[in-house]
């Protein structure tokens, strides 16, 4: 009995994380809207339109390269590595060197949007996860 017990709660277990990644990738959504070479060799420019539902966080996570992110409407917080949590307002930007750990989270009432430029090596992913 109690062996069957453990493993009804683990499937339910299984199932709530499945459902909790299932709502953090509907909670954020991403619009690529350009994307091209530029005249330094081996690197590109990515321009993303990033939709973040109210509470919606952007887990730590890095980039191949320079980010501007500008605020297009709401409230966002940002934890950039090595700096004390900034939040902006939509019409205000950040910049975020190449290879920083950072994390973006809706802080806002209401949906926030941001544009991400991007300045990044080709090839490579654009975004890598960190611990």
């Amino acid at each position: 009995m109690k062996t069957r017990k453990t493993i009804i709660s683990a499937l339910a277990l299984g199932v709530l994380s499945l459902q909790t990644a299932q709502a953090q990738q509907l909670d954020i959504q991403r619009i690529d809207l350009v994307k091209s070479n530029i005249s330094v060799p081996g690197e590109e420019v990515i321009q993303t339109r990033v939709d973040f539902n109210p509470g919606a966080l952007a887990i730590n996570h890095k980039h191949p390269g320079e980010e501007i992110a500008f605020v297009l409407q709401g409230t966002l917080e940002y934890r950039i590595e090595g700096r004390k949590p900034v939040t902006l307002i939509a019409g205000k930007s950040l910049f975020i060197p190449s290879g920083v750990p950072h994390s973006a989270r809706n802080v806002g009432g209401g949906k926030a949007s941001e544009l991400a430029t991007y300045i990044v090596s080709k090839g490579v992913a654009l975004v890598e996860p960190v611990k």
